[in-house]
């Protein structure tokens, strides 16, 4: 009898010690799910994995927050183009009868992608996010034009790689955004971006779900 008193004696601190250690273990991996479910989202969204980026995106949620951003975001522009430019105050008043497609367009794949690589709306008309690269087709390699080819072909192709240039240009930043994520709040994580100091910044928020589970809800346009 004493000995099995003096085993179960002798297992209670292996006991004590497993549990503190299995409750320290599920903290740390409740801290960092946020950052896990980025990391998720990002690889998901820049392969258009639909499917997985489901799981990590409140689309709901982000295209109520997206039409409230862009909506403020052209309300903005058109009060500070109240008293200049009349073509850019139109242009502003176009950008927000069609808040409703751009919306659509962003809470997409291809709109997640976008929002994760520093390209967020900028509220113009018929804009849409970056198309995915096309499986199997890799950039031309950069050259002078083939010997065989005539003067009249290198023009077009000169004009014709200048405008796919400068549409690349147009969509894409000039340079990776400066990145930085951490929580605010106990149920609230933001991503928020910057391509330089003194550019606009904005973050893409994401919100708990239970414990472990955060989904990218909501952007902000105006940090």
């Amino acid at each position: 009898m004493a000995v099995s008193m003096h085993k179960k004696r002798g297992a209670r601190p292996l006991i004590v010690a497993l549990i503190v250690m299995v409750v320290i273990a599920a903290l740390g991996f409740a801290y960092a799910s946020p950052y896990i479910a980025l990391n998720n989202l990002k690889r998901a969204a820049d392969a258009r994995d639909a499917q997985t980026v489901n799981q990590y995106v409140d689309f709901p949620a982000l295209r109520e927050s997206l039409k409230q951003q862009v909506t403020g975001l052209l309300t903005r522009r058109l009060d500070s183009h109240g008293n200049g430019d009349p073509l850019a105050a139109i242009g502003a008043m176009i950008g927000v009868a069609l808040i409703g497609p751009l919306v659509d367009a962003y809470a997409t794949p291809d709109g997640v992608a976008a929002l994760l690589n520093g390209m967020p709306p900028r509220g113009e008309p018929g804009e849409r996010p970056p198309a995915p690269p096309v499986a199997g087709n890799p950039p031309a390699a950069k050259g002078p034009a083939p010997a065989s080819a005539g003067a009249g072909n290198n023009a077009n192709s000169g004009a014709t790689g200048s405008a796919t240039g400068n549409a690349a240009r147009s969509t894409a930043p000039p340079q990776p955004p400066q990145t930085t994520a951490g929580y605010r709040g106990l149920n609230e994580f933001a991503v928020t971006y910057q391509h330089g100091a003194g550019d606009a910044r904005y973050s893409a928020i994401f919100l708990r779900e239970g414990l472990f589970t955060w989904k990218l809800a909501a952007v902000n346009l105006n940090e």
